[in-house]
């Protein structure tokens, strides 16, 4: 299943604070009932590629008109055709080669 890695930075505000940018984030992520996880420096979603595409378009325009004079948005998309996977299979294969 693709894999979108997103995080909005907003720059322009009185604040270098942007964790309420995280939390409009993650509701639209929930209120769409896609499987995510937060990280320190972004948020991972999973998702069929078109929802991926949609949730990155609606976190980013929610960013714009939440105030800051300039919004950046990174993403990376991880799409695998070869086999099915999802975001717990590929922490699970790092995590035992570890063991």
């Amino acid at each position: 299943m693709p894999l979108l890695d997103i995080s909005i930075i907003p720059v322009g505000t009185d604040s270098t604070s942007f964790s309420s940018e995280v939390i409009n984030a993650v509701r639209k992520v929930k209120r769409k009932d896609l499987h995510y996880d937060v990280t320190p420096t972004s948020t991972i979603i999973e998702g069929d590629l078109e929802q991926l595409w949609q949730v990155a378009k609606d976190i980013h325009q929610e960013a714009i008109s939440s105030g800051p004079n300039r919004i950046i948005t990174n993403i990376c998309i991880d799409y695998r055709k070869d086999k099915k996977t999802d975001m717990n299979h590929q922490i699970d294969t790092v995590e035992n080669a570890l063991d």
